[in-house]
């Protein structure tokens, strides 16, 4: 049987690219990364996704997969060495729901409270915490989204924790803390004390630099 190749093309200080780097590491899959300089589009990129032309692609024996919560999908579908979704139809259903939750509502208000100012700040800002909030009753009884074991909710939002700390230091308005959210911020805090998830989070000081420097820009 001949090797799989596998690609991936990403950008260091991108949470989608990095959640795509976890499953892949908890599955153990060899793959080789390329980092992209996302001002100048590399041809490769250009050729593997030529709709969106934006990063996360996963390459799978010359066959390419963009959006990363697809990735992840099939990253599951594909290798079933550690599976990220629970085998019963009803909690694989509750984790895709979770996941595209976080997605869909608590990511895009965590961006706009680091983008806007003033009152448009201020709301979205709210509507963070109270989706967060929401997001954090999904955990209830459970260490990790997984169970006692980190699964696909886990990768796929666990990043959000890092990123909206640091959002709330640049902006000075906090988004997540232990008393409004215990559960949540347990879970951020177990989540990214896992050495696999902590052996692929970029260096911090970089990081945060990284984010005053985007967030001159708005």
């Amino acid at each position: 049987m001949a090797e799989e190749s596998v690609k991936l093309l990403g950008y260091w200080g991108s949470p989608f690219a990095l959640r795509v780097k976890w499953a892949l590491k908890l599955e153990g899959i060899q793959y080789h990364y390329v980092e992209e300089d996302l001002p100048n589009k590399s041809p490769m990129l250009l050729q593997y996704n030529p709709v969106y032309k934006k990063i996360p692609v996963l390459v799978h024996d010359d066959k390419p997969l963009a959006e990363s919560l697809v990735i992840l999908e099939y990253i599951d579908e594909v290798w079933k060495q550690n599976p990220l979704l629970p085998i019963d139809p009803y909690e694989r259903a509750k984790a895709r729901f979770w996941a595209k939750f976080a997605d869909d509502k608590c990511v895009p208000p965590v961006m706009a409270a680091f983008s806007k100012k003033g009152e448009e700040q201020e709301r979205a800002a709210r509507e963070a915490r109270e989706n967060l909030k929401t997001l954090e009753s999904g955990l209830e009884g459970k260490r990790f989204f997984g169970g006692e074991t980190i699964g696909f909710v886990d990768i796929a939002a666990g990043w959000i924790g890092c990123w909206a700390r640091m959002t709330g230091e640049i902006i000075g308005i906090n988004l997540i803390d232990a008393e409004t959210m215990p559960l949540l911020d347990a879970w951020f805090q177990d989540f990214l004390e896992v050495p696999f998830i902590k052996e692929f989070m970029p260096p911090q000081d970089k990081l945060l630099e990284h984010c005053k420097e985007s967030h001159k820009k708005f």
